[in-house]
């Protein structure tokens, strides 16, 4: 049975590094970031025309080729986690985790019993097409393979932190810094970079406590040495529209000036 390599390198303390990937459909996408040293990569629903066809596509290369796929579903519910897995997605990113009570329907919708009453589908993506010796096997390694990540973007979020941190089942904490911005009133303010690190500081505390992997999404390399210090170990640098856009268009100012 196949291992999720995004599991595999937490376990081993790993730097993870990976980009969001928004635009692009194509699977081949998943082997050209392979290839230039990526660790996983991101692809988001929430924000994006992706259909579920094209997650189960890029699923199917991304675990033939060993590159951990992270997804991010439009909303962090039964349906949508179900879906993604059986289609052989194994790591979630959860928008818009607002409670306790919210990650625990996380957990259990994404894992087996005893854990969580994730629904039993046939054989298919999620099992690589190869039936288990046992039903109990498949679900203990599939429990193991699973890794949620949420996401915390409002103030309400912030008032359930430590117990959301110390759930058995949620994997790593991360923020979304433009909602949670916009929400406290501070987006565009010269108080917005303050008021955010200080949320963020919050997540990169309670991921040290309890023993969690803090995510965060970096624009500029330069964060990476501040983030590292505070303990993080998984970045998601840009994206694949920002990094063709200033590509080209510097290409293209630099060929007006020439």
């Amino acid at each position: 049975m196949r291992e999720n390599g995004l599991q595999r390198g937490v376990d081993q303390g790993a730097l993870l590094v990976g980009t969001w990937v928004t635009m692009i459909r194509n699977p081949a996408i998943m082997s050209l970031l392979k290839a230039v040293g990526a660790d996983f990569v991101r692809v988001d629903m929430e924000h994006t025309g992706m259909s579920m066809e094209t997650i189960a596509d890029m699923a199917l290369m991304a675990r033939s080729i060993d590159l951990p796929m992270v997804v991010r579903p439009p909303a962090a519910n039964r349906e949508w986690i179900t879906r993604l897995l059986d289609v052989g997605v194994w790591n979630i990113l959860c928008p818009q985790v607002e409670s306790s009570e919210h990650a625990a329907a996380i957990v259990a919708a994404s894992r087996y019993a005893p854990m969580g009453c994730r629904g039993i589908g046939g054989l298919g993506p999620a099992m690589d097409f190869l039936p288990p010796q046992s039903a109990a096997e498949h679900r203990m390694h599939a429990n193991r393979q699973v890794f949620i990540t949420v996401m915390l973007e409002t103030a309400r979020a912030f008032e359930d932190l430590d117990a959301i941190a110390a759930m058995d089942g949620i994997d790593a904490l991360t923020l979304g810094p433009g909602d949670l911005a916009q929400e406290l009133r501070v987006a565009g303010t010269a108080d917005e970079a303050r008021i955010v690190d200080s949320k963020r500081d919050e997540i990169f505390a309670a991921c040290r406590k309890h023993g969690k992997t803090a995510a965060m999404l970096v624009g500029d390399p330069a964060q990476v040495r501040r983030y590292i210090e505070a303990g993080v170990t998984m970045f998601t640098y840009s994206s694949d529209v920002e990094i063709l856009h200033s590509g080209f268009r510097r290409a293209v100012a630099s060929i007006r000036a020439a």
